[in-house]
């Protein structure tokens, strides 16, 4: 269906630098924004990205054209073993990609040496079995060393993140394949074989993690806006808890960034409700955003793609909309941000990216020029 944006919007949203929210929010510095850290090996892999007009487009030049202002870029401490994707020198390439085109930059410190994420946060094989003090300097000098890389080659980000989806603290292991996935047991579980900077078996040391990456970003870029980043906004328990340790022993931040996928909420049985996932996440930005004292940004979202399903499509282009929207005009002004992660990814390889198998945006895509219908 052909939407028309009203003038007065698209005037705004062109610019995408200051979206006028409304009287009490008006000139509020709001950030739409991508996680991309797939680009440069997906070009590697010879794929190829088009604008809707059928033009050849690099991919974070595309974005740029379908409304974001900012990307979203992840950093592995060693990854090596993984075709060195995501390694510093990885990161300066795409991080000048959208310094040449004026977008803002978040960095995501995966303090592994693979994916981080709530069921694993595998300490680096060159760390492990180092005691707590020796890893805090280990985990400084790889911050300072990543960031001082890239202010020597002139770029600045934004925002920081200490840690990905540290819902269970991190620097912490699990027994995992040879491909670095968590082996699971006949029920589900995995088994902790390092427990260092797990939130519940040792919260100190997580917080002491915490406070030592904010204060290796602060000494390089005193400036950037360094955030703790926990996955399911919607769960209010969930970030009274973990913001509690720290902020009980002594860790500091900026900023939150959450996690908002009403998908995975259901599926895996957190909600029965895909459209009250958004409301709680809305809800939650409020609340911890008034007990912690700070703003707060959606880092990662994301809806399921089906091209043979028209009606599925509109759907997530709603409910993306329906976000943007709300974290906009019914967060008080709190929620500076809104993120897609990997929208550019195929289908076939992850479902809640934004684009066709062949490398077309899809109408989900439309939302960020068109969240205020």
């Amino acid at each position: 269906m052909k939407r028309i944006i009203k003038s007065a919007v698209a005037a705004v949203v062109a610019s995408v630098l200051f979206i006028s929210c409304n009287e009490e929010n008006a000139n509020q510095e709001f950030w739409l924004g991508a996680d991309l850290g797939w680009i440069t090996e997906y070009e590697s892999l010879g794929y190829k990205f088009h604008n809707k007009d059928g033009q050849e487009m690099e991919c974070t030049a595309l974005m740029k054209e379908l409304g974001l202002n900012a990307v979203r870029h992840r950093v592995w401490v060693d990854p090596s073993k993984y075709g060195n994707w995501c390694s510093k020198e990885d990161l300066l390439v795409k991080c000048q990609r959208a310094k040449a085109l004026d977008m803002e930059i978040l960095l995501d410190f995966h303090y592994s040496d693979w994916w981080a994420d709530p069921a694993k946060q595998n300490i680096p094989a060159a760390w492990s079995g180092h005691s707590y003090e020796q890893m805090k300097q280990d985990l400084w000098d790889h911050t300072v060393d990543v960031l001082n890389y890239l202010k020597d080659n002139d770029i600045t980000p934004k925002w920081i993140q200490v840690g990905n989806e540290t819902r269970n603290g991190f620097l912490w292991s699990v027994k995992s394949n040879e491909l670095g996935w968590p082996i699971v047991d006949e029920n589900g579980n995995t088994t902790i074989t390092e427990s260092m900077g797990h939130v519940v078996n040792n919260p100190e040391q997580y917080a002491g993690f915490f406070s030592t990456g904010y204060d290796a970003c602060k000494s390089v870029f005193p400036e950037s806006i360094v955030m703790v980043h926990l996955d399911n906004g919607f769960d209010k328990d969930l970030y009274d808890y973990n913001l509690g340790v720290l902020k009980d022993n002594g860790a500091k931040w900026d900023m939150i960034g959450m996690s908002l996928y009403p998908f995975w909420a259901l599926d895996g049985g957190f909600r029965t409700d895909e459209d009250q996932v958004i409301t709680d996440c809305i809800e939650n930005i409020k609340y911890v955003s008034e007990k912690f004292g700070c703003d707060v940004m959606i880092v990662e979202t994301g809806f399921l793609v089906d091209e043979n399903d028209p009606e599925r499509m509109e759907r997530s282009r709603n409910q993306l909309a329906r976000t943007i929207r709300e974290a906009i005009n019914n967060t008080d002004g709190h929620c500076k941000g809104v993120f897609y992660w990997e929208p550019e990814c195929k289908p076939s390889q992850y479902k809640l990216g934004a684009f066709t198998e062949d490398g077309y945006p899809t109408i989900i895509m439309d939302a960020f020029k068109d969240w205020s219908e």
